[in-house]
């Protein structure tokens, strides 16, 4: 009985980690980071060159192993007695760690799109962004570049 309350107090604080932890940061580029809100960005306009369908891979923060390996070793411990339950404990918990960072890897993996643009001046530029937006070669863009770096790639109409 104990351990079925020890698991059940375990898989309520990692849940409430990862909704604490939240989604990762949005690649669309519609969508601002506090940070980024009142900052000045340089405006370059442009048109579609070519548009690339591309996978932006999932993140990697380590709540997922570290949630998975707390309830893999709760699981595994479960099973035997002595030193069979230590081991089970151990072997659940490099189990659940391998699989929670799968699972967060896989989770928050999304689509995005690669667009080259060619700005008005000639340059050729490509930004890789969410594919939440439809883009289609000959698009008048705005590639808006914020002083970090960020750049992102909108419709201008």
């Amino acid at each position: 009985m104990r351990v079925i309350k020890t698991t059940v107090v375990v898989m309520m604080v990692l849940a409430g980690t990862g909704v604490l932890s939240g989604c990762p940061a949005t690649m669309s580029g519609s969508a601002y980071t506090r940070d980024q809100v009142q900052q000045a960005q340089e405006v370059r306009l442009g048109y579609v060159e070519s548009v690339r369908p591309v996978m932006i891979e999932g993140t990697k923060s380590g709540v997922g192993a570290v949630s998975g390996a707390a309830l893999g070793g709760v699981a595994g411990s479960s099973i035997g007695k002595g030193k069979g339950q230590v081991a089970g404990a151990v072997g659940g918990a490099v189990l659940g760690g391998l699989a929670g960072a799968a699972i967060e890897e896989n989770a928050t993996r999304q689509q995005g799109l690669e667009i080259t643009v060619r700005l008005d001046g000639g340059r050729m530029i490509a930004v890789t962004q969410a594919a939440d937006e439809p883009f289609y070669p000959g698009d008048r863009v705005r590639v808006l570049t914020s002083y970090d770096g960020t750049s992102r790639i909108a419709h201008y109409y």
